[in-house]
């Protein structure tokens, strides 16, 4: 049986949460080269150039980082500004470190076949892992 005849997911968002978790546990920043014109992606457009964008997404410089199967998002400040980002990974083109350049960039054909998560469907992962509150902390005498 081959892997078109089983429906196997894409590899793609298992070995881009495997590099990045490696780039950050070597201390190295890791950089998101995103294709900015594929459907449903959400970046700053004043920062792409000629179709593309390279994310800093170490952990201090990203606010609530979700890396699920269909996509990778966070907010984070761009020129002060914060903006929410939303990169299916059909538009993720490689996650590598900014010091040495190590990392992984993805076939484009790997998402070919598959069909894009529709609006109501991004909707629905954004209100599921979105926290309902803020934590809060208090002190216990």
């Amino acid at each position: 049986m081959s892997d078109q005849e089983i429906n196997l997911p894409p590899t793609r968002p298992y070995l881009a949460r495997a590099i990045y978790e490696w780039i950050c546990d070597n201390q190295l920043t890791p950089y998101l080269l995103v294709d900015a014109t594929q459907p449903h992606t959400s970046v700053p457009v004043q920062f792409v150039k000629d179709g593309q964008i390279v994310l800093n997404i170490v952990p201090h410089a990203v606010h609530q980082l979700v890396m699920n199967n269909d996509a990778i998002s966070f907010s984070a400040r761009f020129g002060g500004v914060a903006q929410n980002i939303y990169v299916p990974f059909a538009s993720v083109i490689g996650i590598y470190a900014r010091e040495n350049g190590q990392g992984l960039f993805f076939d484009p054909s790997e998402y070919e076949n598959i069909s894009p998560v529709t609006t109501e469907e991004i909707a629905e992962i954004s209100e599921t892992e979105a926290p309902k509150k803020k934590p809060s902390l208090r002190i216990v005498d």
